[in-house]
């Protein structure tokens, strides 16, 4: 089986994973913490969103609403990473955060806290090379992501000052906002130049950008 074949495959099983964790998520409340937008563009990107890489021409924008713990978005990783390698220059590449399962906020609390010291891209993956050993637990893994940000050679007082701070959980549900009045209904979640992308395969996700740079 070809290597795209399977991570095509991935993403089909993704999709499929991505349903069924939002219908058993249920709803809340994170509409209160929505920002005013005027646009969708902004609702896209905020000015602090996480940029994982920037185009040299700024033509086109990739934006994947995702959450750590999910299984379907560990699956797409390999597949986004392969994206970020073959455009590289070419596509910006940014993260918005959609966290549904117990630990997801956590998570993503230490992403936004390694971010604030420039190391976000590599608690990003450290995060997704190392779901299998800490994701669909009900007991926290606060002390994990600690030991990450150690492991990365970050400063843990500040780390955890950022991690504590009320604005950081507004700023992940402001996201989740975000993504909600965007039509996400589940993760991963794929916007290419502002159009949401129901990718079946890895090849639809290469299609979409390809004819958005020939534009």
């Amino acid at each position: 089986m070809s290597k795209n074949l399977k991570i095509s495959l991935a993403l089909v099983a993704a999709a499929i994973v991505a349903v069924l964790a939002f219908a058993l998520a249920g709803g809340d409340d994170s509409e209160s913490d929505a920002e005013p937008a005027t646009t969708k563009t902004e609702r896209l990107v905020r000015s602090d969103s996480q940029k994982l890489s920037v185009a040299d021409d700024g033509k086109v924008t990739f934006v994947e609403f995702l959450d750590f713990e999910c299984e379907a978005c560990g699956a797409a990783y390999p597949a986004i990473e392969q994206l970020r390698e073959t455009y590289d220059g070419k596509v910006t590449f940014v993260v918005r955060n959609f966290p549904l399962h117990n630990n997801s906020e956590a998570a993503a609390k230490a992403a936004e806290a390694a971010a604030a010291q420039g190391k976000f891209e590599e608690m990003y993956q450290k995060l997704f090379e190392t779901q299998k050993t800490w994701a669909e637990s009900e007991e926290s893994k606060e002390d994990v992501f600690f030991g990450f940000a150690e492991e990365l050679g970050l400063d843990m007082a500040d780390f955890k000052a950022v991690y504590n701070h009320p604005d950081t959980a507004k700023k992940i549900r402001r996201d989740q906002a975000d993504g909600k009045a965007l039509g996400v209904e589940g993760t991963p979640s794929f916007f290419v130049n502002g159009e949401k992308v129901e990718a079946q395969s890895f090849d639809d996700l290469v299609a979409k950008i390809d004819a958005e740079l020939a534009e």
